[in-house]
């Protein structure tokens, strides 16, 4: 394995035959740097700087506890065969993985943590021994340990070593007089660099005990400038290291010792809102008179009274913004957006001829308009849009948005559009078509404001509007190669039937969301990513579209909107669905199922063999965590190269990241971007070309 800079790490692995010659390579992560890093026999798991993230490989294996595992902020970690343990910043010790004996958490005053194949063993502040699936550990202090298979060693406070394990394991008889500044244990193998000479010796099998030193001397330890305290520096390895540096004991896996408690001063006396209490047969130099304790409770009284008010305005400013909610499609109808009404609720009412636009939304417009935000856009006529579509003739309609259906037109001046036009409610219920008349209104608006102010090359482009009488038209530049769900689903025949181009059309639209999440002020939460969101240009650009959905987000990732569900069944994030709290993390849940569509070529939600719905994440995302993302790929695109295996396998873990149920544990948009970019990278060894289709467009 390599690391790379201070700020970003790469990690590689080989695989070794038996006689020693590598048989295989892999680049098993690129991203930000590490702090710690550990490997077992088939695990290895690291703790990112910069978040304390804890990352583990080959991820099958680490899947189940990663959730849990990730929540929590480790000093150190240490990794066996099919588990890793964690040592907490407060001392205590909290293992996963396969190895019920270890699992659990352990509470201590534990200052490090070791790991054998099956087994691991931790020290206190006092330097007492705790082990955990091993019988029966020596009662003896200890400041440093190497954990093997069913084996183990400990360096004493005297730099001496002991070891002790199965079958009567112990220390070679002519290392026992010998003084160590550090050891090491890998399944059967011990190794230790000697004090006096740092020499390497390893022990534990015949070849080793019968010619113990494997080399003369080694470096003990990273030169560094500076250690956790003038006693951690190792004497004489100045000569070792750069002038100004040099080399402290070994305490990767330490943490140091908890300053006493120390009680907290006592807090300063509150004012009082009423007088303080004479003393018994005395009077203070401050009386307070009745005039005095009636202007107090006065006081005290109307500030509660005023906090108790601005609170409940500013509860209610947030409902009013957690309102702003629009409803686009029904439940029961697959791939179609989410709806709140009923049928039945719809037979109550007589049919009533549709009411004009409601002055909410010419209120809305004219704000727009007077924030100067509509500016740089072109308010067509209505007689204009209506010759460029043939009065919106089914011909000339390509495809349906958010609040309406979308039609091909040509202008006069031969620019070629896509005019989307709001649909009026047809229900016979005056309060239900009332309610989804205003959900379509704020539709209508929500994407205007947003394109009105958002400029990024992998965002559908706004060119204007129309508001005439009860006609709401936004007109778009025409993207003439389709949406992406068309390329996946519908055509027999795509450009889109290779790795290549499917990689970099997924990393187009990433960069298009990344952009609402991390560079719009404020964010923008789309809330309704999906395959036939996602356009083509003629150069086979992607493009995000209909915004429709979307809402101005949090300016804190960690906080969130909290209002009704909307979006599209089969795409949407189900923790929104359950909590109603909206984040960006729903966003990127989406984007993950684009993603699993992306390699598999099946649809959000499909039928399997036997005619059941199944959604793509429980039919693919199987393969990806045991390794066998092989048997999930869309069948129509030819194998992987060996330039692209990697990538394809890369982006699997990528999706299987972005659909997991906490969304807490999913990757922001940049880091998705990053490693989109990897992989398109890993697969541009031999780039490929795309020709140019005349499939039709919609937005």
């Amino acid at each position: 394995m390599s690391l790379s800079s201070s700020s970003n790490s790469t990690i590689v692995s080989w695989r070794f035959s038996s006689n020693g010659s590598i048989t295989g390579y892999k680049r098993i992560y690129e991203g930000p740097a590490f702090r710690v890093l550990e490997a077992g026999n088939s695990l290895t798991c690291g703790i990112v700087d910069a978040t304390n993230r804890l990352e583990c490989w080959p991820r099958r294996k680490f899947k189940s506890i990663s959730a849990h595992a990730q929540s929590l902020s480790f000093s150190s970690i240490a990794v066996g065969e099919d588990f890793v343990c964690g040592l907490l910043r407060f001392g205590n010790i909290t293992c996963f993985g396969n190895n019920p004996p270890v699992n659990g958490s352990h509470e201590g005053n534990f200052s490090m943590i070791a790991a054998g194949f099956r087994h691991a063993c931790a020290l206190t502040f006092d330097y007492e021994l705790q082990c955990w699936g091993e019988s029966e550990p020596p009662r003896d202090k200890f400041k440093l340990l190497a954990l093997g298979e069913n084996r183990s060693c400990g360096l004493r406070l005297n730099d001496t070593v002991v070891c002790w394990g199965q079958n009567n394991f112990s220390l070679q008889e002519s290392l026992k007089d010998s003084y160590f500044v550090n050891i090491e244990a890998k399944r059967n193998i011990f190794c230790g660099v000697r004090k006096e000479n740092y020499s390497l010796v390893c022990w534990g099998n015949e070849i080793l005990d019968s010619n113990l030193t494997v080399f003369d001397e080694v470096i003990p330890g990273p030169c560094t400038n500076s250690c956790q305290n003038t006693h951690a520096m190792l004497a004489g390895s100045g000569k070792f290291c750069p002038q100004g540096f040099f080399i402290c004991h070994d305490n990767t896996n330490t943490i140091t010792p908890p300053p006493p408690t120390v009680p907290p001063p006592p807090a300063p006396p509150l004012a009082p809102c009423w007088p303080p209490s004479t003393p018994p047969g005395g009077s203070t130099s401050s009386e307070w008179s009745n005039k005095m304790i009636a202007f107090l409770v006065v006081g005290c009284v109307g500030s509660t009274v005023l906090l108790l008010a601005a609170g409940f305005f500013v509860l209610r400013y947030c409902k009013c913004r957690g309102c702003r909610v629009h409803d686009s499609g029904r439940l029961d109808e697959t791939g179609a957006p989410l709806e709140q009404g009923t049928g039945q609720q719809q037979q109550q009412h007589p049919q009533i001829e549709q009411a004009p636009p409601p002055p909410v939304l010419e209120k809305r417009l004219s704000q727009l308009a007077s924030m100067g935000n509509a500016g740089h856009l072109e308010e067509f006529p209505l007689q204009l849009l209506l010759q460029a579509t043939n009065n919106f003739s089914e011909d000339h309609k390509v495809g349906t948005g958010s609040f309406g259906s979308v039609y091909r037109g040509t202008l006069e001046d031969g620019r070629e559009v896509a005019i989307k036009r709001a649909e009026t409610s047809s229900t016979s219920s005056y309060a239900i078509g009332t309610r989804r008349q205003e959900d379509k209104d704020n539709a209508f608006i929500n994407e205007l404001e947003s394109l009105s102010r958002l400029h990024h090359k992998n965002l559908i482009r706004l060119l204007g509007f129309c508001e005439d009488c009860n006609e709401r038209v936004l007109v778009y530049e025409y993207l003439s190669n389709g949406t992406l769900h068309d390329h996946l689903h519908k055509l027999q025949s795509s450009p889109l039937m290779s790795w290549t181009a499917r990689i970099k059309v997924a990393l187009d639209a990433a960069r298009g969301i990344e952009y609402l999440h991390e560079y719009a002020v404020p964010p923008v939460i789309h809330r309704d990513i999906k395959s036939s969101n996602i356009l083509l240009d003629s150069s086979w650009n992607a493009k995000v579209s209909d915004f429709g959905l979307s809402l101005m987000g949090p300016d804190d990732e960690e906080s969130h909107l909290s209002l009704r569900a909307a979006g599209t069944v089969g795409y949407m994030d189900p923790e929104y669905y359950r909590l109603q709290q909206l984040t960006t993390k729903s966003d990127v849940y989406s984007f993950g199922i684009v993603l699993l569509e992306l390699l598999s070529g099946i649809k959000a939600i499909h039928k399997n063999e036997n005619g059941t719905p199944r959604n793509v994440v429980d039919f693919v995302v199987p393969f990806i965590v045991h390794d066998e993302i092989h048997r999930a790929l869309d069948s129509r695109v030819p194998p992987p190269t060996p330039f692209e295996i990697e990538a394809v396998a890369y982006v699997g873990y990528l999706a299987a990241d972005c659909v997991t149920l906490d969304g807490r544990d999913r990757p922001p948009m940049t880091e998705i971007v990053n490693s989109l970019e990897r992989a398109l990278a890993a697969c541009l060894v031999h780039p490929t070309s795309l020709s140019r289709s005349t499939t039709g467009s919609s937005t």
